[in-house]
C-alpha cells in the first residue's frame, strides 16, 4: 500500500470515528433523524463566519436568519419588499431611492424598528473606522437621510444600476450596536435583528443554534429549532449525515453520489436513512490566483500559458461529475452578461509555444526556467475541502505538462493568508445579483492585496476604467459593453486562471418536503442552500 493510500485510509477511519463520537454526544434536539422533534432541523455547513454583524459584512447578500434587509429575494432571485413596505421609488435620473418602511416591525428584543436604524446601518458601514471589507460596494452612496420614522431616502453620487440589490443588506439596531465598538463589541457575536430566528448560542468551531422568533413580522417560523453544525471536513459531514445526525448538508459530487447508492441501506447507527439530492445552479467558481509579486505567476506569458494549458472540460467531468461547467472568468457561460467568444480551448501546444517564445526553456527535470528562475510556485488549497483539493491537483497536473511546477500545499485560512502575496491559492467567488458585485472586488487595482479582494494584486488600466464606467451608469447596454471589454482583456492578460463553475449539491433527509433553491453565490453556508427559507419548511406527512 502506498503512503498516499495509507493516509486516505487513516483519514477515512478518523472521519468515521469523529462522526460517531459527535453523533453520540449530540444534544437531544440534535439527535438522529427519527429522534428529532418535527419542528427541529440540523444542517451541516462547511464554513464558519468571522462575525455575525452586518456592519462588518455578515449577510450582505441577503438570507440572514437573524436579520432582514429593506428588500430580499424570492426563489427566482427577484427583489421583493422585506423591511420596506414596497419596492423603492427611483427619481432624479436614478440618483434618489425612496423607501417606505413596513409598519409594526420590532427587533427580537421588542424594540421598534425605525428609519433611524436604516440610517445608522449604512452610515456606520461607510465610516472609515468600520472594518467592513465590502464597503466599496456602496461607493455610489453619498448619504442616507430619514424623512420620518417610516421614510428613508438614499442619495447617490451617480446612477448606479444595481443599487436596489445592495439594499438586501441586513439592518442593525442602533439602540444596541450604536452603543459599542463596531469592530470589537459584543454585537459581533451576540446579534439582535428583525429576522425569523434568534441566535441562542454560537459555539465557535462547532455550531450555531437558533430558535424561532415568535413575533417575526413575516409569521412565526414552522421550524422552531434550527442548528447549523460547522463541519469543515467533507468526509465527516457526509458521515454525520449518513448517521442521521444531520438533516441536510452540502457535499461534493463524489460524496453526494454515494447517498443514491445507500438509499434504504442500514447505516452504522442501525437505522434507515432516506435522503434526496437537491442541486442548485450557481455563479460559484473555482480559480487559481496568480500573484503579481511572484516572479513566475507575475509573468504575463506564464499566466497566458496556464490559462490555455488547463483542461476545464476534464475537470467538469472528472471532479464535478458533470455538476457544473467550464469557467473562463467570473461570469458563467450561460449568463446574459457573458462575453461570447471569450471561451478558451484546452491548447497545450499553444501554451508551450507562448512559453518558448517568452524564453522559458525546459530543464532536464522537465521544469522550465528563465534567467535562472525556475517556473515553480506554491499552490495552496483549504484543507478538508475535497473540491479545492481535486481542482488544485488537476491544475498542477496540467501545468506540469506545460513545464510549470505548481507545488500543492493544504492549510487553514490562517496558514494561507500570510502567504497570499507570493503564493497562488485555489480560491473561489461569484455573485449572481450583479456583475459589479464580484468583478470590482476581484479585479480593481485599488483593492490589490485588500484581504481576500483582488488576491492576485492585478493591475490593468483598461480593466480599471471599464469597471468604473460600468458601475457609474444605469444604461444596460453601456454596462454590457464595459463588462464585455473586461472579459476580453482577461483573455489577453489573465488575472487568474478560472477553472469551473460549480453546481452546489445538497443531500437532505426525506423528513422534509417542499424544498427549493435559488441561483447561489459562492457563499454556500449560512445564507444559501435549501435552508435559505428554512422558516417555511414543512415536515413530510
Amino acid at each position: 500500500m502506498t503512503s498516499r493510500s495509507i493516509r486516505r485510509v487513516a483519514a477515512t477511519a478518523l472521519a468515521a470515528t469523529m462522526a460517531l463520537t459527535a453523533a453520540a454526544c449530540a444534544a437531544p434536539n440534535e439527535g438522529r433523524g427519527g429522534g428529532k422533534p418535527a419542528d427541529t432541523a440540523v444542517v451541516g455547513i462547511a464554513y464558519e463566519p468571522e462575525t455575525l454583524s452586518p456592519l462588518l459584512g455578515y449577510g450582505k447578500d441577503g438570507n440572514s436568519k437573524i436579520f432582514d434587509g429593506l428588500l430580499t429575494h424570492d426563489a427566482a432571485m427577484r427583489l421583493k419588499p422585506a423591511l420596506a413596505a414596497a419596492l423603492p421609488k427611483v427619481t432624479d435620473g436614478g440618483k434618489t431611492y425612496t423607501f417606505t418602511l413596513r409598519p409594526g416591525v420590532t427587533f427580537s428584543d421588542g424594540k421598534p424598528f425605525t428609519a433611524d436604524d436604516v440610517v445608522f446601518t449604512y452610515a456606520t458601514i461607510l465610516d472609515e473606522k468600520t472594518n467592513n471589507a465590502s464597503k466599496a460596494e456602496l461607493d455610489a452612496l453619498e448619504k442616507v437621510e430619514k424623512k420620518d420614522d417610516r421614510t428613508v431616502v438614499f442619495h447617490l453620487k451617480y446612477p448606479y444600476a444595481p443599487f436596489a440589490e445592495r439594499t438586501v443588506l441586513p439592518i442593525a439596531p442602533q439602540h444596541l450596536a450604536g452603543k459599542q465598538d463596531v469592530n470589537t463589541g459584543s454585537f459581533t457575536t451576540h446579534p439582535v435583528g428583525t429576522g425569523p430566528y434568534v441566535l441562542t448560542k454560537w459555539s465557535k468551531g462547532e455550531k450555531l443554534t437558533f430558535t424561532a422568533n415568535p413575533h417575526y413580522w413575516g409569521g412565526a417560523p414552522k421550524v422552531k429549532h434550527f442548528t447549523m453544525a460547522i463541519i469543515k471536513d467533507d468526509d465527516i459531514r457526509a458521515t454525520r449525515l449518513r448517521s442521521g445526525d444531520l438533516d441536510g448538508a452540502i457535499l461534493p459530487p463524489e460524496l453526494a453520489a454515494t447517498f443514491k447508492a445507500d438509499r434504504g441501506r442500514k447505516t452504522v447507527a442501525a437505522k434507515t436513512v432516506a435522503a434526496k439530492t437537491v442541486a442548485a445552479k450557481t455563479f460559484d467558481y473555482r480559480n487559481v490566483t496568480l500573484p503579481s509579486a511572484n516572479p513566475v505567476t507575475g509573468d504575463r506569458a506564464v499566466r497566458r500559458a496556464l490559462d490555455l494549458a488547463v483542461d476545464r472540460q476534464a475537470m467538469v467531468k472528472g471532479i464535478l461529475s458533470g455538476a457544473g461547467k467550464p469557467a473562463y472568468g467570473p461570469v458563467p457561460t450561460d449568463s446574459p452578461w457573458f462575453a461570447k467568444g471569450t471561451e478558451r480551448p484546452h491548447d497545450l501546444g499553444k501554451a508551450q509555444q507562448i512559453l518558448d517564445e517568452a524564453g522559458w526553456q525546459k530543464g532536464p527535470d522537465g521544469v522550465r526556467a528563465k534567467d535562472g528562475q525556475r517556473a515553480s510556485f506554491t499552490l495552496w488549497y483549504l484543507s478538508g475541502d475535497k473540491l479545492r483539493q481535486e481542482h488544485a491537483l488537476a491544475f498542477a497536473s496540467d501545468a506540469k505538462k506545460a513545464g510549470i511546477e505548481a507545488k500543492v500545499e493544504s492549510g487553514t485560512w490562517e496558514a494561507i493568508e500570510p502567504n497570499m502575496k507570493q503564493d497562488a491559492v485555489l480560491a473561489g467567488g461569484g455573485s449572481p445579483a450583479d456583475p459589479d458585485f464580484d468583478q470590482y472586488l476581484l479585479l480593481h487595482s485599488s483593492l490589490a492585496g485588500d484581504g481576500f479582494n483582488n488576491m492576485s494584486r492585478y493591475a490593468n488600466d483598461t480593466v480599471d476604467d471599464q469597471l468604473v464606467a460600468a458601475r457609474r451608469t444605469d444604461d444596460h447596454q453601456a454596462r454590457k459593453n464595459a463588462y464585455d471589454t473586461v472579459q476580453r482583456e482577461l483573455v489577453k492578460d489573465p488575472a487568474y486562471v478560472f477553472l469551473t463553475h460549480v453546481d452546489h449539491l445538497y443531500v437532505i433527509a426525506d423528513r422534509w418536503q417542499g424544498l427549493t433553491t435559488q441561483v447561489e453565490p459562492h457563499d454556500h453556508g449560512l445564507a444559501s442552500g435549501p435552508w435559505w427559507n428554512v422558516e417555511d419548511w414543512q415536515p413530510t406527512k
